[in-house]
């Protein structure tokens, strides 16, 4: 496995909330929403736009993966299991999550030097939570959403769907 902006998002070795060792590769053929999440922030009521989007066009080809990250003003203190309880119990999340992960700096985890890095078309730290990267059919990197734009946006959606019909 590498660690450098050129390799797969398929590739990298993740763990899912409940400590299950896995990666991207079951999401291969799909278009991915990669969202890096925290439960005390802002935008946590994102979790319901996200889930809504989720299951409208999970049938479609579509996933949303949620990475927790504890970078943002310690807005993600809790443990994979405090974290898992929140999102189930409070937004009835079912979107896969992801341990919680670095995505910037020198403990930046590989999957987003791959999304965020200097070969990447979505470069550039990530500012905050709740920070949306859509990925291709393909698995690369088409577009990137702030944490302003709402799961509801129409621009994020119009995107959602170009990348499904591709």
């Amino acid at each position: 496995m590498t660690s450098t902006s050129t390799a797969s998002i398929f590739e990298h070795k993740l763990s899912l909330l409940d400590g299950e060792e896995t990666s991207l590769a079951e999401h291969k053929g799909k278009a991915i929403l990669i969202v890096n999440v925290a439960s005390r922030c802002g935008f946590t009521k994102q979790y319901s736009g996200l889930e809504k989007l989720y299951r409208e066009y999970e049938g479609k080809g579509f996933v949303i993966c949620g990475f927790p990250c504890n970078q943002f003003g310690k807005q993600e203190p809790g443990s994979d299991k405090e974290i898992k309880e929140f999102c189930t119990t409070n937004f009835d999340v079912t979107f896969p999550m992801y341990s919680k992960i670095e995505v910037n700096g020198a403990g930046r985890h590989s999957l987003y030097e791959t999304l965020i890095g200097k070969d990447s078309p979505t470069k550039g730290n990530v500012k905050w939570n709740f920070t949306k990267i859509l990925v291709g059919r393909d698995g690369k990197p088409i577009d990137r959403f702030g944490s302003l734009t709402s799961p509801a946006s129409t621009k994020l959606r119009k995107a959602i769907e170009k990348a499904l019909e591709e």
